[in-house]
């Protein structure tokens, strides 16, 4: 194939790969690493070496350094502090034990040298939200168990990452030195340059973006380029202190006052993805089955040693005083796949330690590859059934995820809240949101289908989208998001605010968004003309002696919403699909101010 033809394909195959993930709930990186090794050492049609040349080394170090410099940007103080004792103890202690537990066991299962093995322990201490998000999706833990997890793959990439790199420049001066006051003065100034350079750019480019200096549509661009180029500077420099140079950049700038880096950081998320796909199938090409062979029945064993004996004893450790139950504990202790950041970091200091003719470092690579497909493949399939068995799974009820702060999606959730519904109100407005936080609602503070919302909505405990806001573009557009998590079936969306011929012109697009809720007239504007004349949204549950005939007859002109089963499954009231209810169901009605019988079994 022809060098042209070849990027082509890895590009088509790493979206198929993105997509693949999304559609199965689990992480892209599987499918990734599946892919290259199927298209490079398997079928041979793509050879990495070949295809980029003297430019491979340059294209997965830069790829790196954004993906690291990504990450930094998640770090931010105030959030440390938020994040809970459980969480703080699994990034700092956790890392340590981790660390440490790993380090000796690859040194003697594996047979690498202490520095090499400490190396990879250092490696092996990193989650990251790529691969734990998809995980939680599929296995749905209860809250308080999908935060803890959340949170520890968001904070612990950068902290791994760093201590991997400190780690990695030891060893590459310990093999261009001999003397012990050599290396660590060579050891210095790498850190001291990387340090240097990272905190001089980061706050060079804060200040920049502080007082407006650089156009706002050309700030993603400039945030890429100036990554690059201190990461190139750096690396000239001093070897081996790129790295370090833009993960410090990106933690200051994530902690620098009055510097708004959301775009920034979307753009790097995005780009991010571009990156990691086309990264790992070119990393999964270079391998070799000679490779794994080499590594043997040893390399499992390692693994069972990550999963049975470090996993646990770093949660053990880190959880002690905490309010978890030994169940919880258990669930968390189980779950903590490997993905991203291992992956590549372990690859760049692989190509540059055989460089540097380090032994043993062509085993990094295909050991940590093979950690990772282990972790994500077992977890994946044991996690769910496990987090059953313990009984710290979500109820079988899936939440609403409802988009719109306002006073019929409050009335709404509110209801629901008292018959055990999950719910979580969405909106770009933070005084709109207000009033549902006073009532204890779930609130989330922003775009529902943003990066950031992948981060820090959970939507593990969720299962269907209403869109309830006042905008029904809006709606439709959270609506085609929500469809890849939740199904087209589960995503609702109120009619337009319009005329009838107007609003019949709105129906045809909304068949590859949402369903549209209730009847034509339910209008956004429409229910909260009703909740200001005095209806209510209630409750009633029917029964063999309170059925849907005579329910119907003390609310003739109520409008039905939805209805719970008995056995927790939530069914809509939809244009397309009249709602049928028997008796067990409990019916979500707003009720009309001039029906003068209410039923005696209203909750």
């Amino acid at each position: 194939m022809s060098a042209l033809f070849t990027l082509g394909l890895i590009g088509l195959i790493g979206f198929l790969c993105q997509w693949l993930s999304q559609k199965v709930k689990l992480p892209a990186i599987l499918f990734l690493l599946l892919s290259g090794i199927l298209i490079g050492p398997t079928l041979g049609l793509v050879d990495p070496n070949e295809l980029f040349g003297n430019m491979l080394f340059p294209f997965i170090s830069l790829s790196v350094a954004v993906i690291l410099f990504e990450g930094a940007l998640t770090l931010k103080r105030q959030e440390l502090k938020g994040i809970g004792r459980p969480v703080q103890n699994m990034v700092t202690i956790g890392v340590l034990v981790n660390g440490v537990i790993m380090s000796v066991a690859t040194h003697y299962v594996i047979g690498l040298s202490w520095s090499l093995s400490a190396l990879f322990g250092a490696l092996m201490v990193v989650t990251g939200p790529t691969v734990i998000m998809p995980m939680l999706k599929a296995i749905r833990p209860n809250r308080k168990i999908a935060d803890v997890l959340r949170w520890e793959g968001i904070v612990i990439d950068p902290i791994g990452a760093l201590i991997a790199v400190l780690v990695f420049e030891w060893i590459a001066v310990q093999n261009k030195s001999a003397e012990f006051n050599e290396i660590f003065t060579v050891f210095g100034g790498t850190v001291a340059v990387g340090l240097i350079i990272g905190v001089v750019a980061g706050y060079l480019f804060g200040l920049l973006l502080r007082h407006h200096i650089i156009p706002e549509k050309l700030h993603n661009f400039s945030s890429l380029a100036i990554v690059c180029f201190v990461f190139a500077a750096s690396d000239t420099l001093m070897h081996e202190s790129g790295l370090l140079a833009v993960t410090v950049m990106g933690v200051l700038l994530a902690n620098m006052k009055d510097v708004h880096i959301t775009a920034i950081l979307e753009f790097k998320e995005d780009l991010t993805i571009v990156f990691v796909s086309t990264l790992f199938i070119v990393l999964a090409a270079r391998l070799n089955f000679a490779g794994f062979a080499a590594l043997g029945w040893s390399a499992l064993l390692l693994l069972l040693i990550m999963q049975f004996i470090a996993r646990p004893l770093k949660v053990a450790l880190s959880f002690i005083g905490s309010d978890f139950t030994l169940k919880e504990k258990a669930l968390i202790a189980w779950i903590g796949p490997r993905g991203i950041v291992a992956a590549a970091v372990s690859a760049v200091f692989a190509l540059r330690l055989e460089e540097l003719g380090v032994p043993d470092a062509d085993k990094l690579v295909p050991l940590a590859f093979l950690i990772i497909i282990g972790t994500v493949v077992l977890q994946s399939l044991t996690g769910g059934p496990l987090a059953r068995a313990l009984g710290v799974a979500m109820p079988k009820t899936y939440g609403l995820v409802i988009i719109g702060a306002n006073p019929f999606s409050l009335a709404l959730a509110e209801s629901l809240k008292k018959i055990d519904v999950e719910t979580v109100i969405c909106d770009t407005n933070w005084e709109f949101l207000s009033r549902a936080r006073i009532l204890g609602l779930n609130t989330y503070y922003g775009n529902p289908s943003s990066d950031h919302a992948e981060l820090h909505l959970n939507l593990s405990a969720y299962g269907c989208m209403l869109g309830l806001s006042n905008h029904f573009e809006y709606n439709v557009t959270q609506a085609n998001s929500f469809r890849d998590d939740f199904g087209a079936r589960n995503v609702f969306i109120l009619p337009p605010n319009q005329s009838t011929e107007r609003f019949h012109k709105h129906v045809a697009s909304t068949h590859n968004s949402g369903r549209l809720l209730f009847n034509e007239d339910a209008t956004q504007l429409h229910l909260k003309k009703q909740l200001n004349a005095g209806s209510a949204i209630r409750v009633t549950e029917l029964s063999d002696t309170y059925a849907y005939k005579e329910w119907r007859l003390d609310n003739q002109l109520a409008l039905i919403l939805m209805a719970v089963k008995p056995n927790g499954d939530l069914t809509f009231n939809t244009l397309d699909h009249d709602l049928r209810v028997v008796p067990g169901d409990k019916l979500i009605y707003l009720s009309d101010s001039s029906d003068m019988k209410k039923p005696e079994s209203m909750l």
